[in-house]
């Protein structure tokens, strides 16, 4: 029995993997426009929340239903791994439109369009922490750090030679000509992680803010950056643009690359002539799969399904019990999932937990998650197959 239900929880988290692949996959298909983005805002950083949190800057998105640009706000967020750090996205310039190259967890630091988007990132590398020894340190010089909660700092004064335009984009007129380095190339050939599930929340969260899009604020959003993903309550609004925003006229469409074309690869950046020309073929960045949850605290509520008719009022009357009777004990289900995962948080904090212990609860959590909405899947799934009619004899 020990080893069938190992064998089954090994397949379990195979399909988990797969599907956070798959998720990844589809969001290394561009995204192209054919006028550049705003300039990125002036905004202070908000205050690192505790240790193993590293910083991923703001950055201009491209919303196709609304046909504009979005502020995502830059945010702390926890590395998913020990030893990786945070390569952000870029806009860069191929073929007369601006495709748009998703962010990265790796080892090393990749290419990101010489965008010096700064608090450490000045258009190549990192410079504003660390790994050693397991811990993250920070170079209190380009970051908000706070000594009293923090004590893995450093002080390193970088000299940035590059002049500071606030551009957001490579190549095209006025745009970055950097070209990525032999090291940020091998960088991209290194295993990568995707963007986290809560740097998604923060993408979708600024998408469904209309006060974030660059026609509202002009290029100086409300919120320009948040201590931790999701939190816009306590968001840092941006001091000023980074220029006059003036978008064309006739502002174009976003197009979808070819489908399985991933964009991004520093050495598609160095050589644009050998990038393909986005095509338009609809809106697959619509189609994209909801990345697996978390935490208890990231599902969707249970809503009873809907039953069909039967024919007979008491027994549709019947099914339709039964479905609110499921859906609410599934929610009590999260509700009580959540509070225990919330109160191992506040151990680890209370315990001043290592990032190593961080990640193995993380990972427990998002395990508990996943099994949590499989059982639930299955309880709906019997429960549908018990409330189909029964089929007449002799057919």
């Amino acid at each position: 029995m020990r080893v069938a239900s190992y064998g089954r929880f090994l397949f379990f988290v195979l399909v988990l993997v797969a599907l956070s692949a798959a998720s990844y996959a589809q969001v290394g298909i561009g995204i192209s426009v054919n006028f550049g983005p705003p300039a990125l805002p002036v905004y202070e950083q908000p205050p690192c929340p505790a240790e193993g949190y590293i910083w991923t800057p703001g950055y201009w998105a491209w919303d196709p239903d609304a046909g504009d640009y979005y502020w995502v706000p830059g945010t702390w967020v926890l590395a998913p791994e020990v030893g990786y750090l945070w390569t952000p996205p870029w806009w860069g310039w191929s073929d007369g439109v601006y495709l748009f190259h998703a962010g990265w967890w790796g080892p090393q630091v990749g290419f990101y369009g010489g965008i010096v988007y700064g608090f450490g990132y000045f258009g190549n590398g990192y410079e504003g922490g660390r790994w050693q020894g397991g811990q993250f340190f920070y170079n209190r010089s380009v970051n908000n750090i706070s000594v009293t909660n923090i004590h893995n700092v450093y002080n390193t004064t970088v000299v940035n030679n590059t002049t500071v335009n606030r551009v957001s984009y490579n190549g095209g007129p006025g745009g970055i000509s950097a070209r990525p380095t032999v090291e940020e190339q091998r960088a991209e050939n290194e295993r990568h992680l995707p963007p986290a599930p809560v740097q998604r929340q923060q993408e979708q969260s600024a998408r469904a803010n209309p006060q974030q899009r660059a026609s509202a604020n002009q290029g100086r959003p409300p919120i320009a950056a948040t201590e931790k993903p999701g939190d816009f309550k306590g968001g840092v609004p941006a001091r000023e643009a980074g220029a006059p925003y003036h978008p064309p006229a006739e502002r174009g469409g976003a197009k979808a690359g070819r489908p399985g074309e991933p964009v991004g690869r520093p050495e598609n950046a160095a050589r644009p002539e050998n990038e393909a020309r986005p095509e338009n073929a609809g809106r697959p960045e619509n189609n994209v799969p909801r990345p697996p949850a978390t935490h208890a605290s990231e599902l969707q509520p249970h809503q009873p399904a809907a039953v069909a008719s039967t024919g007979n009022a008491r027994r549709d009357q019947k099914y339709q019990q039964q479905q609110a009777k499921l859906a609410q004990k599934q929610n009590q289900e999260h509700q009580k999932l959540q509070q225990q995962q919330e109160q191992e948080h506040q151990r680890l904090a209370q315990q001043n937990a290592n990032e190593a212990r961080k990640q193995q609860v993380e990972q427990k959590h998002q395990q508990q998650t996943a099994q949590l909405e499989q059982k639930h899947t299955q309880q709906q799934q019997r429960l549908q197959q018990r409330q189909q009619p029964a089929r007449p004899k002799g057919k």
